[in-house]
């Protein structure tokens, strides 16, 4: 009887520039992995990409990239060559590695990547985060099979026939959280709810103060860990019965946050579809759109609209605003939690595998 040989299936990992282009693409690694796919990573060489890739365990290959601004810079006289520089890299790189199907991410890194897989027949899926395209995806857009949509609003900015809603990626680790490991490393015992306050990886000023300058109101009813970015910490504070404070959290996460009861948050895509999968009752406080495009607002205002969150922008947050947010997120966090648990929007790993194994038939 002839062997039989059961081809790999391959597939090429892009997206970076920031951590929150490449966690998604390391929630779907092991789940492909269990199914005997092979991962390789295409990403830059300066950017987080590569330490996360690797630390993962996934075949890091760096090409040339060049920044896309919106803003005036003598670089963007030079960054188009090193954007063909990258295309050329990824051209190699693909026709060597001979992949199924390209998985991106977004951010500058990814449009050589794309464009290199088109020129190589090789199908593209394109994941978009947040509710409108951000300038690398519509870049990518025409050069791509499939495009996963994580808000059901974003499908109205993406080409008909091409677009399915998924929903978000979502670290397996985040769910294998310990509500007594957490409370036990925080300090803190089961009596009191605990609230979890992020600002995000750089911390956030307005948030921080908002949130200190409630302590004495919180304190007696929760207990509270907050996440308030590096440089942030307030040593004034350390000792203070309930409290705790960290720069961020790294391993101890999943058990921090499967010990929250609520949580008060930034309003990036990967953040609020974590929160959402764990069924966590969330006050959000968008990026203001002077600091950023507006994406977190727009993400915001979809979940608010579904009843998934509530919401209280940054321009009208003060002492009394947040104490008053906090007290109805209280009182209305079981109608959350509801809309949470019928949400289809919380499966997003299970569906964009569904949409790469399509392309890669």
């Amino acid at each position: 009887m002839p062997d039989e040989t059961v081809s790999v299936k391959k597939i090429v990992f892009t997206g970076g520039g920031t951590a929150g282009h490449v966690m998604p693409n390391l929630a779907l690694a092991p789940r492909l992995l269990e199914r005997g796919w092979e991962i390789h990573y295409l990403g830059s060489s300066t950017g987080p990409e590569r330490g996360l890739a690797e630390a993962a365990g996934i075949p890091f290959h760096a090409i040339s990239t060049g920044k896309l601004r919106r803003y005036f810079s003598w670089r963007n006289f030079t960054d188009p060559l090193r954007v063909l520089q990258g295309s050329l890299d990824a051209l190699r790189l693909l026709g060597k590695i001979r992949p199924d199907v390209v998985f991106s991410k977004g951010g500058f890194v990814s449009v050589p990547v794309v464009y290199a897989a088109a020129l190589r027949r090789v199908p593209v899926v394109l994941h978009e985060s947040d509710l409108t395209p951000g300038l690398a995806n519509r870049i990518s857009l025409p050069f791509c099979t499939r495009i996963c949509a994580s808000f059901p609003e974003t499908l109205g900015h993406l080409p008909a026939g091409k677009a399915v809603l998924t929903g978000t990626p979502i670290r397996a680790e985040l769910f294998h959280g310990d509500r007594e490991a957490g409370l036990k490393a925080l300090g803190f015992a089961a009596d009191k709810p605990l609230l979890l306050v992020m600002g995000g990886s750089l911390g956030s000023k307005a948030v921080n103060e908002a949130l200190r300058a409630n302590l004495d109101w919180v304190l007696p009813s929760m207990n509270v860990v907050h996440l308030c970015g590096k440089g942030w910490l307030d040593k004034s504070l350390e000792g203070r019965a309930g409290y705790r404070q960290f720069e961020f959290l790294g391993a101890g996460l999943a058990d921090v946050l499967a010990a929250a009861d609520r949580v008060v948050s930034r309003a990036g895509a990967n953040s609020l579809f974590e929160l959402l999968a764990l069924r966590k009752p969330m006050l959000l406080v968008p990026l203001p759109g002077g600091a950023s495009r507006g994406d977190q607002i727009l993400n915001a205002e979809s979940f608010a609209r579904r009843g998934l969150a509530h919401v209280l922008p940054q321009e009208r947050l003060t002492r009394e605003s947040l104490r008053a947010a906090l007290e109805s997120l209280r009182r209305e966090e079981e109608s959350l939690i509801a809309n949470m648990h019928a949400s289809d929007l919380a499966h997003g790993t299970t569906n964009v595998l569904a949409v790469i194994e399509g392309a890669a038939a």
